[in-house]
């Protein structure tokens, strides 16, 4: 008997590296397109305009591109060889979302989406698209309309066999294939990920509010973090795994295979006092090819000295005091912040006696008071 197209694809999306393989309708997504909405309504979604100015295409992939009849989804599995949750009890080194720790996976992602794309175009003749995370599209809904999971209570995907850690790319196709099975929700009275939360970003099982998610708030949040959140971060300074790494599901998890995914060592729980030292350039070298670019350095930097700020650590003191000079105001507002934790009460006093006269920023002289 031939093979199916279906079952030539699933082999193609396993050479190019993909641990996951699903189909899905375009229509199987509706009630999550609802659920979207209502995510934007209640205003979740914080400052990341992006997910409203694209709303409508979001809800829907035939919004997205109408002549689209089935959606392929890929996963490539990014688990990490350590309890990821471990640098927390280091207070005085940086803890670096999984993710980011390895080179950028939008870039690694796509090659092979499209690798995948072009032999299915060069098969049948049909129209593909191809998008990573950073095109409007419901991937995680679609992934569990695939059957490659479901999404849990933290609102991430989970699955039976790479637990937390997978990424997610779609290729869009005028070809109508056969879909598969949806996943199935396995959580079942589990709350773990929504108690582990530090800062309570979950409302209620399957509902985030972005605004008090640390992952937002180190990675997507452009201004100062919320002084009620600060303490909570604690040395997280690009996102957070916490909901993620707590999940009984990882227990199936592997490390991932994929090389380029690996952690770069300097990425890996680095010191907070280097990092508090860098400069743009600094910065670019060090996080070049990685996701956590993509923030900028001011914002960075920012998440850093609030970790110094949690850190207890005095000899700190002399960096955050420098950093009261930064060019950047989102800098030296948090700078403001960490000293007021870490100085002595007198010590203090001097400081702001001297400095806040000086503060051409309205911000910035708030966090003196």
């Amino acid at each position: 008997m031939p093979i199916s197209i279906s079952d030539a694809l699933r082999g193609q999306a396993t050479d190019a590296g993909f641990d996951s393989f699903g189909i899905a309708r375009p229509d199987a997504v509706a009630e999550a397109g609802r659920h979207f909405m209502q995510f934007l309504e209640r205003g979740y979604q914080g400052d990341m305009e992006w997910l409203t100015a694209k709303a409508d295409r979001r809800r829907h992939p035939k919004a997205l591109w109408p002549e689209v009849r089935s959606i392929i989804l890929l996963g490539m599995n990014y688990g990490p060889k350590h309890d990821p949750l471990g640098v927390l009890e280091q207070k005085s080194h940086g803890a670096i979302s999984v993710y980011a720790q390895g080179g950028d996976y939008h870039d690694l992602v796509k090659k092979r989406l499209k690798r995948v794309a072009r032999w299915l175009v060069a098969e049948t003749g049909c129209e593909v698209k191809v998008f990573v995370d950073t095109a409007p599209v419901l991937e995680k809904p679609l992934a569990e309309a695939a059957g490659i999971g479901w999404q849990g209570k933290h609102t991430n995907l989970v699955s039976v066999d790479a637990g937390s850690w997978l990424f997610i790319g779609s290729i869009f196709t005028t070809l109508d294939l056969p879909a598969d099975d949806a996943g199935r929700d396995r959580c079942g009275s589990c709350r773990r990920c929504l108690d582990v939360c530090p800062t309570k970003a979950f409302p209620a099982p399957y509902r985030i509010d972005a605004r008090r998610c640390i992952s937002y708030l180190t990675i997507e949040h452009k201004g100062p973090i919320p002084r009620d959140l600060r303490p909570a971060i604690g040395n997280r300074i690009y996102g957070c795994d916490d909901c993620l790494a707590v999940c009984p599901w990882n227990k199936f998890a592997h490390a991932a295979s994929e090389q380029a995914l690996n952690p770069r060592p300097a990425l890996d729980a680095p010191a907070l006092l280097d990092l508090a030292a860098l400069d743009d350039a600094g910065f670019r070298r060090m996080f070049a090819g990685t996701a956590v670019k993509r923030t900028g350095r001011d914002r960075f930097l920012r998440n850093v000295v609030i970790a110094l700020g949690n850190s207890g650590d005095a000899a700190a003191l002399p960096a955050l005091e420098r950093l009261l000079s930064d060019d950047s105001p989102l800098v030296r507002g948090a700078a403001v912040w960490a000293l007021s934790r870490l100085a002595p009460a007198e010590y203090f006093a001097r400081l702001r006696e001297r400095r806040m006269p000086e503060e051409t920023d309205a911000t910035v002289r708030d966090e003196w008071r």
